[in-house]
């Protein structure tokens, strides 16, 4: 439901808010956590407006905010963000609305929230939320095919995969904000037509470029959330890069799925765009005739019609002799994703799982149908077989230590607000093994 949150006629009085091709303008209004950087400060929550950061702790002293809308913002204040989580959707649109109104042009308190702002350049994050639990799914039919062909191409396409939304367990304790690096990881591995396999340095390190979303309220072990009541447990996506190590994955991967190939790292952006904001920006979720029918239980009243969510992704790549030129190595959308957010929480919780505040949810690799669609290494080297030429002359086929990876991602359509996720970014280090075992 679009209000006048959305309206695209709407300025700011804050400085780099109104800038063209910028991420937060007055129409977006994510929440992260943050502090000065380098000081010995408690972490709060904040809000990315232009150049600026809300200071929401410090908008709460001077009262700011009052009623629905003062008592969110006092949860959103503190070092995580799961109290607001958990308040639902009818307090995140009264925080949002207040929010808008005081930071719009003309804007009620702006005197008063003027003194709240912290320039985002002297910010440094962490996680938004505390994650007790963290789930990745595969929901891109393109990278499904993909991968299929690559690590099974005899049977490429999954019989179940256009039934329910595949998903694994992740590991919550390695999920780091943007900007934190990481130590090439070990792994066992079989190279192709060893015996037996082998211990050491991962050799094909790749990432995945994939949307996360935070669970807001929860629900109770054995009562799972309907479908059509999923998007009020849905807080908002942030950008999420699901580091991989192909190599290991490959061979531990029979008949589980991924364990040390996904749990070394995964990074999120570290800002989180709400649901409310991302309403301009519905599409249909792609089906073809001959897909099966929907299982009534993932089956929403409106069908397919306002499903996915069109978000432009991009991934680029700076090398150690690129330096701080960033070079692009795909660009997709999540339109192409072949089940929503709502039917992976409805999913997620169907057995009796019960979810928590917090929680993060992936949507697994964002691929699309045509060359330079692919949302990883993998994809766009085709196992390793065809080197990625970079624009300084490099090739890739999978990660070198001293790569860093940028992911960005933003929403723009005709008559609304362009709104923009910032980046999501990591550099692999080299191995702290000395030697293979």
């Amino acid at each position: 439901m679009l209000n006048e949150t959305h309206d695209p006629k709407l300025t700011s009085w804050v400085p780099g808010a109104d800038r063209s091709g910028g991420d937060f303008p007055v129409q977006n209004l994510p929440f992260g956590v943050f502090r000065t950087r380098g000081a010995y400060e408690p972490w709060r929550g904040g809000v990315a407006i232009g150049d600026m950061i809300v200071d929401l702790r410090a908008a709460c002293g001077l009262g700011v905010f009052n009623g629905l809308a003062g008592q969110a913002a006092e949860a959103a204040s503190a070092s995580t963000l799961n109290g607001l989580m958990a308040m639902g959707p009818t307090a995140w649109s009264a925080l949002r609305l207040a929010l808008s109104r005081t930071l719009r042009t003309g804007g009620t308190e702006a005197d008063s929230l003027r003194s709240c702002l912290v320039a985002q350049e002297s910010a440094e994050h962490a996680v938004p939320a505390q994650i007790g639990d963290y789930t990745d799914f595969l929901t891109s039919a393109h990278h499904m095919r993909n991968a299929g062909k690559i690590f099974q191409p005899d049977a490429p396409e999954l019989p179940h995969f256009k039934w329910l939304p595949i998903a694994y367990h992740g590991r919550s304790s390695s999920v780091e904000v943007s900007g934190a690096n990481f130590h090439r990881p070990l792994g066992q591995t079989r190279p192709p037509g060893a015996g037996q396999p082998v211990f050491g340095p991962s050799k094909r390190l790749d990432y995945e470029m994939e949307l996360g979303f935070f669970v807001g309220a929860g629900n109770r072990r054995g009562e799972p959330i309907a479908i059509d009541e999923a998007e009020d447990h849905i807080f908002g996506v942030c950008l999420l890069n699901d580091w991989s190590a192909r190599d290991v994955q490959a061979w531990e991967s029979m008949p589980l799925g991924p364990f040390l190939a996904k749990n070394f790292m995964t990074s999120v952006s570290p800002w989180i765009v709400t649901m409310e904001a991302l309403a301009p920006y519905r599409c249909a979720l792609p089906r073809e005739a001959s897909d099966p029918p929907t299982l009534a239980h993932l089956q929403p009243r409106d069908g397919h019609v306002q499903g996915g969510l069109d978000i432009q992704l991009e991934v680029s790549l700076q090398t150690l002799s690129s330096g701080t030129t960033e070079m692009p190595l795909s660009r997709s959308s999540a339109s192409h994703g072949y089940w929503s957010l709502a039917q992976m929480l409805a999913h997620h919780t169907e057995g009796g799982c019960n979810l928590r505040p917090g929680d993060l949810i992936g949507t697994g690799t964002q691929s699309g149908p045509t060359r330079g669609e692919e949302g990883c290494l993998l994809e766009l080297s085709w196992g390793g077989r065809e080197p990625v030429r970079l624009a300084n002359g490099e090739t890739r086929t999978f990660l070198e230590d001293g790569d860093t990876v940028i992911m960005r991602g933003w929403c723009e359509r005709a008559g609304h607000a362009r709104i923009g996720f910032g980046e999501c970014r990591g550099t692999v280090l080299g191995s702290l093994a000395r030697r293979e075992i």
